[in-house]
């Protein structure tokens, strides 16, 4: 984590944080609303795009135990565990969706640690809340995806992840306005 007082004194930082933070930002949004829009598609979306980052991993896995050591039975072990996964995901994403809402539960959780982490160091800036409004309201998605687990995960977890990268896109947008004042003044 980059320290408050390094980042302000480096225009360059600035610039660079500002300009790339913006940009996300839209893009965030616009994923955001997807999900919130069309959260069962996203869902579904969610857990083939999840399938295939586990097949590509399993290839990985495979091919580098091929290369570094052919009788590391754990290598290829976690290659079949990842190869087989994957596919069954790719077979049947409605229940991959189910598992990825107790999957997702932990990531809000840990998404509301760092956020809340990060505005308490960012505590003297403009916009500091606002990484704090945005680690609460991970939060509350990550309970309210417990809550509603296994049968709701088909709604939840497209539509609350799509409110999720909106307000992570607005948290962008905001820091990277925050930084070009800061950049301005330097």
């Amino acid at each position: 984590m980059v320290r408050y007082s390094l980042f302000t004194n480096n225009k360059d930082l600035l610039e660079k944080f500002s300009k790339y933070s913006k940009i996300y930002g839209v893009i965030f949004i616009l994923a955001g609303l997807a999900g919130i829009i069309f959260p069962y598609i996203m869902s579904l979306t969610t857990a083939v795009m999840y399938a295939w980052f586990l097949l590509f991993s399993a290839f990985m896995i495979g091919f580098h135990t091929w290369q570094t050591n052919k009788k590391d039975w754990l290598g290829w072990l976690k290659t079949v565990v990842f190869f087989i996964i994957s596919i069954l995901m790719l077979i049947n994403p409605v229940t991959a969706v189910a598992v990825l809402g107790i999957l997702f539960a932990m990531y809000f959780f840990m998404d509301a640690f760092t956020s809340m982490a990060l505005a308490f160091e960012l505590k003297p800036a403009k916009m500091w809340w606002v990484s704090l409004l945005n680690g609460l309201l991970s939060l509350i998605i990550g309970i309210y995806f417990i809550i509603g687990w296994p049968i709701s995960s088909m709604f939840l977890v497209g539509f609350l992840v799509g409110i999720s990268l909106f307000f992570d896109g607005i948290a962008l947008l905001t820091m990277g306005s925050a930084a070009k004042a800061l950049e301005e003044d330097l």
